[in-house]
């Protein structure tokens, strides 16, 4: 069974304006997030600015958030690094504090081989018993997984699950769920891609769409799944204008510019990353306004 099918959050992590996390904010979006329909939520992934947080505070964060979520939908703990005893250690750690499966991308920098890749996550996988989804982004990680190598991985290690897929490559994709008959949990990881992933087999999205719009993403996945698929492209195509304003800066500049503008008070970004440029904000403001959510 999968650790989740429909629409998972990419959770934003608050800040206080001092820099630290705001964890009373945290909570408060996190019921906001299970309220509206979210499906699960990842925890300390690319959105959450998990690269900037100290191992302390990145393992504080799957903790409180395994606590408050209380069981009521699955957490998936973002675990990866491009040192392999690092996923190891904060893959073990988020197995103790209760998640309900990993998210290890692949290593970034180093630009490992094919079987570096295999034998990385392998390794990662067999050092914990909770589910595995390795997480596809080559963009930002400057390495592809081949569909062959995630085919081996998800046959040859039994907690290896799926894939969180962000590398666009839909001729990959295709190959991959040949390669493996479909027997693999397909997340995609772009939310303009959501239904032609699921098209091809996916179980959902791991959404950064789904922080300002957790009820519309869900319905996206529902429709599909309930076998009105012109409902769900035409959810799908609603949403386009608002996720290109969402990435007209690298995430998470823009969602946290979003969640702001909204009213929700979830504090600035950590270095390196800046505040949204005005231009690109008010593009922002404009989306939203047109979906109907601000």
């Amino acid at each position: 069974m999968a650790v989740f099918e429909g629409a998972g959050v990419a959770l934003i992590t608050p800040f206080k304006d001092n820099g630290d996390i705001n964890y009373e904010k945290l909570e408060e979006i996190l019921e906001e997030q299970i309220a509206g329909g979210t499906d699960a939520v990842i925890a300390c992934g690319t959105t959450g600015e998990a690269s900037t947080m100290s191992h302390e505070e990145h393992l504080d964060v799957i903790r409180f958030v395994c606590e408050k979520a209380k069981g009521r939908i699955p957490v998936v703990a973002g675990t990866g690094s491009n040192c392999t005893e690092t996923a190891i250690y904060l893959s073990q750690e988020a197995q103790r504090l209760g998640a309900d499966g990993v998210l290890v991308v692949s290593p970034y920098y180093n630009k490992a081989t094919q079987k570096g890749l295999y034998r990385h996550f392998a390794m990662v996988a067999e050092s914990i018993k909770i589910p595995m989804i390795l997480y596809n982004i080559p963009g930002r990680t400057g390495v592809n997984i081949a569909p062959a190598t995630i085919a081996s991985l998800c046959r040859d290690v039994e907690n290896i699950v799926g894939v969180k897929e962000a590398s666009g490559n839909f001729s990959a994709i295709a190959q991959l769920m040949n390669l493996t008959d479909g027997n693999i949990d397909l997340y995609s990881g772009n939310d303009d891609q959501i239904v032609p992933m699921l098209a091809l087999g996916g179980k959902g999205v791991i959404s950064v769409l789904s922080n300002i719009a957790p009820g519309q993403t869900h319905a996206i996945c529902e429709a599909f799944f309930a076998g009105d698929w012109k409902e769900s492209a035409r959810l799908q195509l609603a949403a386009i204008p608002l996720i290109e304003a969402l990435f007209c800066e690298v995430n998470p500049i823009p969602v946290k510019a979003a969640m702001n503008l909204m009213g929700k008070k979830v504090g600035p970004l950590r270095m390196p990353l800046t505040e949204m440029e005005p231009q690109n904000q008010a593009r922002l403001k404009a989306a939203m306004e047109a979906y109907g959510i601000l």
